[in-house]
């Protein structure tokens, strides 16, 4: 088993949601986690790694191998190896995979759904119909009722327009088209 490794969090991270949990380092003049300060989170250190016989190896302790086609599982050890399936497999092929896996002992790291169906069977269909059955009022057998769904409404506009601004008698907008405004001068 690979030992647990201390998670470095970022300072503030747990008490200021805009600070994410990814490590930077302290630099604060007054900061008690670059002090160092009992009860604060651990800085990044040399000597605070994991074990180099263990490092990059599956949480088992197992080392991981990827698998896309059958020919990557000859000579595997189940007692060493954990296999992952690659996320580019189709259904079928997964289906094979697991299976040949299963065959060998060999530890399957996304194994995916156990309930597997086979291939070319559609999935079971759950309410797809508009009618649910309900219990009479009067007798105690179970009568149809279809089920109404209102339409689905588009959101309302404004019923209030803006409403263009009455110009005063002798003004008229600039011609650069600013809200500024100059009065016309009557030359009689």
């Amino acid at each position: 088993m690979v030992a647990s490794r201390t998670r470095f969090k970022r300072q503030e991270s747990w008490r200021l949601k805009r600070v994410k949990e990814n490590w930077r380092r302290p630099r604060g003049v007054t900061s008690r986690m670059r002090k160092e300060k009992k009860g604060w989170p651990a800085l990044v250190k040399a000597g605070r790694g994991s074990a180099a016989s263990t490092r990059g190896r599956h949480p088992r302790g197992l080392i991981e191998r990827l698998v896309r086609n059958e020919a990557d599982l000859e000579g595997l050890n189940p007692k060493v190896h954990i296999i992952r399936l690659s996320a580019q497999l189709g259904e079928r092929r997964r289906i094979v995979l697991v299976e040949r896996a299963k065959s060998l002992n060999i530890h399957i790291a996304n194994p995916g759904k156990e309930e597997t169906r086979p291939v070319g069977e559609e999935p079971k269909e759950t309410e797809t119909s508009a009618t649910e059955k309900s219990p009479g009022p009067q007798t105690g057998e179970r009568a149809e009722v279809e089920i109404q769904r209102a339409p689905r409404l588009k959101p309302r506009k404004s019923l209030t327009r803006r409403m263009p601004r009455a110009e005063p008698e002798g003004t008229k907008k600039n011609r650069r088209g600013s809200c500024r405004r100059r009065s016309i001068q009557n030359l009689d």
